[in-house]
């Protein structure tokens, strides 16, 4: 069975469908991966065999009898340890929560699974998924698949390395300021942001409930696209018949493009480069409004996370790794009125960025600035840490900031992204652009 092990999520399904793949022989093929795997312990927090097995044989019997619900019934996922999964623990990479065990699963995880999608268990995550950089040493720090020592991104760190080392074909995470986009950038895996509001949150561990997000992160778009419809119970986008041919894409020159370190820039200009060469006419433009967004980030992001938090932390911040508690703390220091004055200014901020886009397919940045950092050095070196997370979220941030769906490519650089951003709500639209993205990459 492990032959099976790698392949995309379609393509597993595809098998299941022609009946050359067992369901239960698959998930049993997934967590014996996990047990051998000598990092598993550092990728997932806990498994679920008694759940995987029983939902993986619902789906055989479905199999059997020709009443497959669609084409990932019974393929095998892993889920960022901030999803509620009724009677396992979920501690979203926190001692604060230690022990804490959900009665009910989270909607998007109840919707999967009505989907037939198999649950393998809790991936690792930043603490309270309040990171870019993926290192947590409080409960543990998931591997890179480029990098031996390097961090994985996250906070979805070990959502990405379920994936990229073979554990699972495709897992779900969550977005608030690029966490799902980081960890796929820096795993050479396809991640999606959706739109707020687009997927429940219900059930999810909170960081910044008006920016959260969920979203997959997989081989291809194809899988995203498939995942997407299986966490709402919807149709996957149709991206037939795609094509760069007279698409429209817009290169963000303002923030997006400083600072970058070697590999991404050169990897974002060479996928811009076979962009064009596809069909796809590219503009550079700057935005004013990038930057004066940005600069409302931390009036935003941390006053309500530490909002939601503060009380919980304040009772044992001893329990923290300190360069994120110091992150939650600096919420404390916003005024109210800066909160409120800094969301009219956003929302206002948002109309200029829609009219000045509109008309584009797209708008592209290099998902990270930066490539991995080196985990030891993170931790022996606070200001180092705080200045390599802020690079690394730099550009995911922008998407957040602007209420947009983006989704991230691998260049063919390692541990470099291309992220396409697109107007909430127009998943489809983005997935079907990042089909043809993703043939012209190669």
């Amino acid at each position: 069975m492990d032959k099976w092990l790698g392949r995309t999520a379609a393509d597993l399904g595809r098998a299941i469908e022609a009946g050359k793949l067992h369901p239960v022989y698959l998930t049993e093929a997934y967590l014996d991966a996990i047990a051998r795997h000598p990092d598993a312990a550092r990728i997932y927090a806990r498994t679920t065999p008694r759940r995987a097995q029983s939902m993986a044989m619902s789906a055989a019997g479905r199999a059997k009898a020709g009443t497959r619900i669609g084409l990932l019934d019974g393929v095998p996922l892993s889920w960022k340890d901030n999803f509620d999964a009724a009677g396992a623990l979920c501690e979203a990479g926190s001692a604060l929560l230690k022990g804490r065990v959900p009665q009910v699963d989270a909607e998007v995880l109840h919707t999967a699974t009505a989907q037939g999608l198999v649950c393998l268990g809790k991936t690792h995550m930043t603490e309270l998924a309040f990171s870019g950089l993926g290192l947590n040493p409080v409960t543990a720090t998931p591997p890179c698949i480029n990098f031996p020592g390097a961090v994985p991104g996250g906070s979805s760190s070990g959502a990405a390395a379920s994936v990229a080392f073979g554990l699972a074909p495709a897992a779900i995470g969550s977005d608030t300021g690029g966490s799902v986009r980081v960890p796929a950038a820096w795993n050479d895996l396809v991640g999606l942001k959706t739109s707020p509001g687009r997927l429940s949150l219900k059930g999810v561990v909170p960081l910044c409930e008006r920016f959260d997000t969920v979203g997959p992160l997989a081989h291809t778009v194809e899988d995203c696209a498939l995942l997407l419809a299986a966490l709402e119970g919807g149709r996957a986008a149709d991206l037939a018949g795609v094509s760069l041919g007279n698409a429209r894409i817009m290169v963000l020159e303002t923030l997006a493009l400083e600072a970058l370190r070697e590999a991404p820039a050169k990897g974002f200009e060479d996928a811009l480069i076979r962009m064009g060469a596809a069909g796809a006419q590219i503009t550079h433009a700057a935005l004013p409004a990038v930057s004066e967004a940005m600069a409302l980030a931390g009036i935003l992001f941390t006053p309500e996370a530490y909002g939601i938090w503060g009380p919980t932390i304040e009772a044992a911040p001893h329990k923290m790794f300190a360069p994120v508690l110091e992150r939650f703390r600096t919420g404390a220091q916003v005024l109210a009125t800066e909160y409120v004055a800094g969301w009219r200014q956003l929302a206002a901020l948002r109309q200029v960025w829609a009219q000045a886009t509109e008309g584009f397919d797209a708008v592209a940045v290099p998902t990270s600035a930066i490539l991995p950092p080196d985990a030891q050095r993170l931790l022996d070196d606070p200001a180092y840490f705080a200045s390599e997370n802020l690079l690394a979220l730099r550009n995911t941030r922008i998407g957040n900031l602007f209420g947009l769906c983006v989704l991230t490519l691998p260049t063919g650089q390692p541990s470099c992204g291309i992220s396409l951003m697109a107007p909430p709500g127009k998943e489809e639209r983005l997935l079907r652009l990042g089909a043809a993205v993703e043939r012209a990459l190669g």
